[in-house]
């Protein structure tokens, strides 16, 4: 095995923990959830280009997102990273700059989030503010 592969294995196991933090039960419900956000909003095009949103907005409950945010961890970066990657498996065209901002909101009761996307053709994770429309799912 080589070094890089060991390395992405570890980090591989390391967003897995990190997102089990999110919930306990379901480690990767999450990013399952962002995952089927870009792919119902995937755009054909013609049939080499599928072209899908950049921005993304994670709403969690306020214990949650404080959780996360007490170890200090980039759950925004590991979401775009793994986004970013299941794009390039589908074949997708990010319709810009491809970011996740993960936000804390005291309007969902805990053990939900809302997972919204749109385009934005320059974009910051921290530049943008939940879609209105936005989808409350379970967690």
């Amino acid at each position: 095995m080589s070094t890089l592969t060991g390395l992405e294995r570890a980090l591989e196991r390391w967003g897995t923990s990190l997102l089990a933090h999110v919930r306990q039960k379901d480690p990767v419900e999450l990013l399952d959830a962002l995952r089927r956000e870009c792919d119902d909003n995937a755009v054909v095009c013609s049939q080499d280009r599928i072209v899908v949103p950049n921005a993304y907005d994670i709403e969690l409950a306020e214990h949650a997102h404080d959780e996360l945010e007490r170890r200090g961890n980039r759950i925004d970066q590991l979401l775009t990273d793994r986004l970013a990657r299941h794009g390039e498996r589908k074949g997708y065209e990010w319709a810009g700059p491809l970011a996740v901002h993960v936000t804390r909101s005291a309007r969902l009761p805990n053990g939900r989030y809302r997972v919204a996307s749109r385009v934005l053709r320059h974009v910051r994770a921290d530049a943008f503010r939940p879609a209105s429309g936005s989808r409350t799912r379970p967690a």
